[in-house]
This record gives C-alpha cells, sequence and structure tokens, in this order.
C-alpha cells in the first residue's frame, strides 16, 4: 500500500457511515501484506507527529497532554485527512481554524483512539473471525510488520517549553481560542 493508497482510505472514511468498521472490514478483505502496509504508513504518520510543537499545541488545546491523550491526538490528526495532517504538521496554530466549533458546544477533545490499532483488528478479524484480543495475533502481526523492514521506533519527547507564556507566543491562534478555555 502507497502513501496514496493509505491517504486516500483515511479520506473515504469522511463519507462512510461507521468509518472505523469500514477501513477494518476493507482491510480484512485484503492479503496480509496490504493490511502490515496500511499499518506501516499508520506509523509512519504517527511518529512523524510525534513531535514538541504538537504536544505543546496539544497542551494549549486541552490545557495538558498526558502520552496517552497525544497519541489519540495524534490519531485525530490523521483521521483528518492528509491534507488537514500535513498543514497542522508545517503550522500547529492553524488547528484554531480548523478545529469545529461544535468541540467547544458539545464538549469534545480532539482524540481519536479506534484509529490506534485498525490494522490489528482487521488482521484479527482475518486470521479468527472477530477482533477479540490475541497476544499470539498480536506478537504474529508485529513480526510481519517487521519482516516488511518498518520497525516501531521507540519514540522519547520533553516539552521545549515551560510556561504558559511560551505557548501563549509559541500559538498566538490557538492561545486565543483555547488558552483560556481548553476542551478539557
Amino acid at each position: 500500500m502507497t502513501e496514496k493508497d493509505f491517504w486516500g482510505l483515511i479520506s473515504k472514511m469522511h463519507i462512510v457511515e461507521e468509518p472505523y468498521e469500514w477501513v477494518i472490514s476493507h482491510l480484512a478483505k485484503q492479503s496480509d501484506e496490504e493490511i502490515a502496509e496500511f499499518e506501516i504508513q499508520f506509523e509512519t504518520a504517527f511518529s512523524k507527529a510525534y513531535n514538541s510543537r504538537l504536544l505543546a499545541a496539544a497542551w494549549v488545546i486541552m490545557d495538558g497532554c498526558s502520552e496517552d491523550s497525544f497519541a489519540f491526538f495524534r490519531a485525530w490528526l490523521i483521521g483528518q485527512g492528509e491534507q488537514v495532517y500535513k498543514k497542522v504538521l508545517d503550522d500547529p496554530d492553524y488547528l484554531a481554524e480548523y478545529i469545529f466549533p461544535i468541540y467547544e458546544e458539545e464538549g469534545l477533545v480532539p482524540e481519536l483512539e479506534d484509529m490506534l490499532d485498525l490494522a490489528l483488528q482487521a488482521y484479527t478479524i482475518k486470521r479468527k473471525g472477530d477482533d477479540d484480543w490475541d497476544d499470539q495475533l498480536w506478537n504474529e502481526f508485529n513480526t510481519l510488520v517487521e519482516s516488511k523492514g518498518y520497525h516501531y521506533p521507540e519514540l522519547h519527547l520533553a516539552a521545549d517549553w515551560k510556561t504558559n507564556d511560551e505557548l501563549k507566543e509559541l500559538y498566538p491562534k490557538l492561545w486565543k481560542r483555547f488558552g483560556l478555555k481548553p476542551l478539557r
């Protein structure tokens, strides 16, 4: 699966009912290699978004950001599609314009945990007919992904800001919208 194919599937998620189930069902019909390649494309984008600039943006938006929350935030960002993903990587302050007002109105946060294991769920369904957790299949899937030359990186990140004033200066648009009224 190419990067273009990956982003094409992500784009289709925006026009189907039950998008996560749709992607899982679509992937489960593909070869094991295609499922692994989807995982590699996802993990590549996911890892690229693991940077202090995005952590700072998430911190402003949600008034803090744990490691899990940052993972869910990066998954949400990927789920927004290629154009938004790339624009935000280039300019995280763009999120002040992009995040829909319904997030404030409905008490939502920009997190999408469901995106994190789409490929594994598809692989599991393909192998055993359901998506119940299976340690052996998880290990088998990781081995398949790694056999294609991808190795899950060990990522470590430290905040490169110390005060809210620094965050306000880094991301003035985000601070104006979320600094005093974060989404949490």
